[in-house]
Formats: structure tokens, sequence, C-alpha cells
């Protein structure tokens, strides 16, 4: 006896209540699904129906197997979906949502060479700040940064977010660098309004997670919620900046921006943070957005990256 054959019979059979509709279902002769019902009763050596004029209806023993069977069968289903997707060529449209500033530098500036790898995935890309409903809004896939509220959604991390402080050349010639954390009070910020008590707590860079201490709200007459505007400023000498790494590389090969406090990251709340990519939960992760994913986690885990 073909075991999954027979479950799958079984299953319509149960759920329609007829064998030949179960047999019409499957593109079988209603003999064979017979036959199936018949075999899968004599193994269990149970009555799986009741069998009348008006149709099939499940005994006890018939429930509890159905019951029991359709988790395997799910599981055998989703096993061959995921088997399948494996030879399957990741094709079709991706709607993928992403930080401005963040899909500028790191993402739309490498997305020739990942078209040019899957030649069969259109991109549209959406570039936003605004934290966009995945699924009401029809998106396969968000790059999100900072650390992530709990939801149903799924996630991965293809790279660390860091945040150090930086400040122009000018403004450290005008106002003296910054010798320790503790300084920060005495010194103008630029700040980004994450936090709702508007806090940076520095982090040892090689003691994560052991070293940290609070300071009081950063002084400044100048908040922003976007960080290349955040990052004009800093190089314009207004103040001293928290950044992200990912946005100053020009600026600091160019001499635009120093890093006063070298052996210090920054954090603007207690969260871990990190660029996520995230999609909507599914049993089977599409191919489009397993080979975004990937290709771009790859690209970011390179040495120096974020150094280029």
């Amino acid at each position: 006896m073909d075991y999954f054959s027979a479950m799958r019979a079984f299953r319509y059979a149960a759920e329609l209540g007829s064998l030949s509709q179960a047999a019409a279902k499957l593109g079988v002769k209603t003999s064979t699904a017979s036959r199936s019902a018949t075999d899968l009763e004599q193994d269990l050596a149970i009555v799986l129906f009741n069998r009348s004029t008006r149709g099939l209806v499940l005994t006890e023993g018939g429930r509890v197997f159905y019951e029991q069977m359709l988790q395997v069968l799910q599981s055998l289903e989703e096993a061959r979906a995921v088997t399948a997707a494996l030879n399957s060529s990741p094709r079709g449209l991706l709607r993928v949502t992403m930080p401005a500033a963040f899909g500028r530098r790191h993402v739309i500036r490498h997305l020739p060479e990942f078209l040019e790898r899957f030649p069969k995935i259109d991109v549209d890309a959406v570039m936003t700040d605004d934290v966009l409903k995945i699924i009401d809004s029809g998106i396969d896939l968000a790059i999100r940064i900072g650390a992530l509220p709990d939801s149903q959604l799924m996630a991965r991390r293809p790279a660390p977010h860091r945040r150090v402080v930086y400040a122009s050349p000018r403004y450290v010639a005008r106002t003296g660098t910054l010798a320790s954390p503790e300084d920060l009070s005495t010194h103008v910020t630029l700040r980004f309004p994450l936090a709702a008590d508007d806090r940076w707590i520095f982090v040892g860079q090689h003691l994560w997670g052991r070293r940290q201490s609070r300071h009081g709200a950063p002084r400044g007459r100048i908040r922003a919620d976007d960080t290349g505007a955040l990052l004009d400023l800093a190089i314009a000498g207004c103040g001293v900046a928290l950044l992200p790494t990912w946005a100053i590389g020009d600026a600091m090969r160019n001499g635009q921006l120093v890093r006063p406090l070298p052996e210090w990251e920054v954090q603007p709340t207690s969260a871990m943070p990190a660029i996520w990519a995230v999609y909507p939960p599914k049993k089977t992760v599409s191919t489009k957005v397993r080979a975004f994913i990937d290709f771009y986690a790859e690209l970011f885990s390179k040495e120096g990256y974020w150094d280029l």
C-alpha cells in the first residue's frame, strides 16, 4: 500500500464526505480511492467511515486518525515544498522597503549586481523611513535598523548596527575633544530622537554588555530624525553627533569627521541594535526573499566592508 496516497485519499474523503469527490480531487478513479480507504481500514484494524446513501461520516476512530494524520500530511507537504524550492530558480517581483539613507548607500548601489545574478527577479524598492505594515502594504521584505519590537514577523540579522560619536576637526579645534564619556555634558550634541529618555549609553568596545554608564540628556539645539541631515550638520561643525558606522565612510576618508572616543560605542537605548531583514511569517520562505537576504548578508559580512 502507498501509505502517503492512501492518507491523501482518506483526508479528502473525510473532508468532502464522498469517495467519488475525493477521487476527482486527486485525479484518480473512484475505485482507486475506495481501495485506498479499505486498505487503511485493514491496516488499522478499525472502521474509519460509516457509509450510507447520503455519504461518508467519520467514526470515532476515523476522527482520531484524521486529526493525527493531518499533522503528518502537513509536515510532509511542507517538507516537499521546502526541498523543491531549493531547485527552484528565484523569480518574480520582490517588493522591499528600506530606510532611505541606508538604502541608497548599501542596497541600491549593489542592486545591479544582484539583478545580474538573479535575472528572473524584478525589484520594487520602497525608500522610506516610515515603518510600513508589511502585510497590509503587500511588502515581501523590509530592511529595518535598530532594536526590533516584539511581533509575529520573521527576522534575520544580516549585520550589526554600531553607533559612535563623531565630530568635525573644526568643531574639535574650537571646543576641544572629548577625553571621556563624562565630557559629553560640556559639548553641543546633535541628537537623533530615537529613545524616549534621550540618553546615550556608552559601552566599552571590548566589554560589550559588561561595562556601561548612563548620562543625562545631551544638550544641544538641534534634533533630526534623518541620518543624512545629522551627518551634514556634524561635518559643518555644529556639534558632536551620534552616527552609525555605515553612514560615515566617505566623511572619514575625506577628513571631514574624526572619532573623539575611539574606544567607545554608544547605544541610544539598552536594547541591542542590528540591521534586520524582516518578512511575513510563512512556512516556506520564497526563493526571491531568501536570495535577496543571502546576497546582502554575504556582502555585509565581508571583512572590511563597513570601512569601504
